[in-house]
């Protein structure tokens, strides 16, 4: 049993820590809200007031949390990890950050003698809930080896993949695919539509051909066709737009800084950027589909 705290406890972090409970580990969870500490104790976490509190003991430090200057405020704040968490301690970043961030947790961390592996993960909410996520490590190689066996419980595949950023590196360029994949989905499924093709019918054929992709066989933006698509639930988030916006945003911007040209990448953070200027960042990113909608109305989506 090892004893970890978890610091972040929204839709992935309660998901993901349930499953080191259930793998017999001591977790203590923190978050700024309260009812997502209430929540988490259902789940067999020990909810704590505060973050000095929930790293007290801890021999692994578990963050999930929405942005990089979150992840900066946890750990440098007077009140944060690296103020209270004993020497040696192993710190995981499961967050969707900038890689400046990340190298600057290693550093810091480094330098203040705690171990850190950046450790982003894929699979949203549903893979949370299945233990079925994809975890990308980087980092030093023994850290990242002991970061594989705590991770594990919550995973369906693990991969270490390089030195320290290289986690969240993987995790960026793999999102700009996903939302690129939901752009060629959305369009696809609108003009399959105005084509007179049936939904289903199509799903089928694309499914098993040169356009399946892992979007279309999991979100497909038409109500009926997957269990568990947003499309079937109005588009209320399984990844919301305002997420999947941020992580498209840091890999154009990680392009723009090597010289790789995303013009697709480009197009659907503006999309996505559409989505929220319209109030509507809590809803499912594949609410894009209504960018490719002749009059912006879309099956299964009352508007609002």
């Amino acid at each position: 049993m090892t004893s970890i705290a978890w610091i972040g406890l929204g839709n992935m972090g309660s998901r993901m820590s349930s499953h080191l409970v259930t793998a017999g580990h001591d977790v203590r969870g923190y978050d700024v809200v309260d009812a997502l500490r209430d929540g988490a104790a259902e789940h067999g976490i020990t909810p704590v007031g505060s973050i000095a509190e929930a790293v007290e003991g801890a021999e692994v430090v578990i963050l999930s949390l929405p942005k990089g200057e979150h992840v900066r405020q946890v750990l440098e704040s007077d009140g944060g990890v690296f103020a209270h968490a004993a020497p040696g301690t192993l710190i995981l970043d499961t967050s969707t950050v900038d890689i400046e961030t990340s190298q600057w947790c290693h550093g810091q961390a480094g330098s203040r003698g705690f171990r850190f592996v950046d450790a982003p993960v894929s699979g949203g909410t549903q893979g949370a809930q299945a233990g079925t996520l994809t975890f990308m490590l980087g980092g030093i190689e023994d850290d990242v080896a002991d970061a594989k066996e705590i991770v594990t419980p919550m995973a369906g595949n693990v991969f270490a993949v390089g030195e320290a950023t290289h986690g969240i590196a993987a995790k960026l360029v793999n999102n700009m695919m996903l939302g690129i994949s939901i752009l060629a989905m959305s369009e696809g499924s609108q003009l399959a539509q105005q084509l007179g093709l049936d939904p289903q019918a199509f799903f089928d054929v694309a499914r098993v051909s040169s356009g399946d992709s892992w979007a279309l066989r999991t979100w497909y933006p038409v109500p009926g066709i997957v269990p568990g698509a947003a499309s079937n639930d109005n588009f209320d988030a399984s990844f919301s737009a305002m997420l999947c916006h941020k992580d498209v945003t840091l890999a154009v911007a990680g392009a723009e800084q090597t010289g790789v040209h995303v013009p697709a990448a480009t197009l659907i953070r503006d999309q996505l950027q559409r989505l929220l200027d319209d109030g509507l960042g809590g809803k499912d990113c594949t609410l894009v589909v209504r960018e490719a909608s002749p009059d912006g109305t879309v099956q299964g989506w009352d508007g609002n």
